[in-house]
């Protein structure tokens, strides 16, 4: 395993270790805990020690199966697992990070400004900030300059009330500013009530609340206790 393969792998580790409190400083957040989708279909798992060769699944075939999922309209949850597994599997082949992403960007222009082209913003941008997360200086990042995380906010804005593309942006800025990170958590713990599913991974992420209370009490529960 390459040096930095194995430091990447060590601080999720540390993560798991650390319990799943808050993971603002414990690791890429978009990579190293995989979201809960249940039985939802998803690209097969892979876990963080994969390397390019190991077998099981043929990378030539990521773009494909990865677009049939997204375009099947899943929930943002099993958006975000597969775009993260996604991205496990890509930075083994430059030339296919560079395919998927690219592809992504051209269902960005092809899209309207409605509920289609918030998705799709949702999933170029999602992608582009799990790659900025899982690949080192070295690697060929073809979302190296965009601003993933300005293509979620706008896929919020044309979605309208999401509260999993709001745990998204949440995920995504538990690196940045404390105040976009929090506002998102609220609105994100608002919908739990009515998603259980979404209410599992907060519980997971964030380990505020237990999962009762936030089915209980989302819209009035406080960050931090």
């Amino acid at each position: 395993m390459h040096s930095h393969s194995f430091s990447r792998l060590a601080i999720c580790v540390v993560t798991v270790l650390l319990g799943f409190t808050s993971l603002a400083h414990a690791g890429p957040p978009l990579i190293c805990h995989p979201i809960e989708i249940g039985q939802a279909k998803s690209l097969p798992g892979v876990d963080l020690n994969y390397q390019k060769g190991n077998g099981g699944y043929d990378l030539k075939d990521l773009t494909r199966d990865t677009l049939a999922i997204l375009d099947s309209n899943p929930p943002v949850l099993v958006r975000m697992e597969t775009l993260r597994r996604a991205t496990l599997y890509a930075r083994q082949d430059a030339p296919v990070a560079k395919q998927l992403f690219t592809r992504l960007r051209e269902r960005v222009a092809d899209s309207d400004a409605g509920k289609l082209g918030a998705l799709a913003r949702f999933d170029a941008g999602y992608l582009a900030e799990t790659y900025k997360q899982w690949m080192g200086k070295g690697d060929p990042n073809p979302a190296k300059s965009i601003d993933g995380y300005g293509w979620v906010e706008k896929a919020i804005r044309l979605r309208g009330r999401d509260p999993e593309m709001e745990f998204a942006a949440a995920l995504i800025t538990m690196t940045g500013s404390e105040r976009d990170h929090d506002d998102h958590v609220r609105k994100a713990m608002a919908g739990a009530k009515a998603d259980p599913l979404l209410a599992q991974n907060l519980a997971s992420y964030f380990n505020r609340q237990t999962i009762a209370e936030m089915l209980t009490h989302p819209a009035t529960a406080e960050l931090g206790k």
